[in-house]
């Protein structure tokens, strides 16, 4: 459950011998840019998705209204 954090310094570099290998060093700001983009967009569903959970938890507006008036 360490997920990202827990490859660490060597795993990285590690695993950027082996892009290098496979891609190319021609390649290798095209992956290194489309890696970028996808954990950009990665975050930013995640962001959303966790806005959207919030607001369902939230009473509204509304909801506040009637519960003042029936007390």
């Amino acid at each position: 459950m360490g997920g990202i954090a827990s490859i660490g310094v060597p795993g990285l570099i590690i695993i950027l011998v082996i892009v290098l290998i496979l891609f190319g060093p021609r390649k290798l700001p095209e992956v290194g840019s489309a890696v970028g983009k996808t954990l950009s967009e990665f975050k930013k569903s995640a962001k959303d998705i966790m806005e959207d959970d919030d607001d369902k938890h939230k009473p509204r507006k509304d909801e506040l209204k009637e519960e003042r008036k029936e007390a």
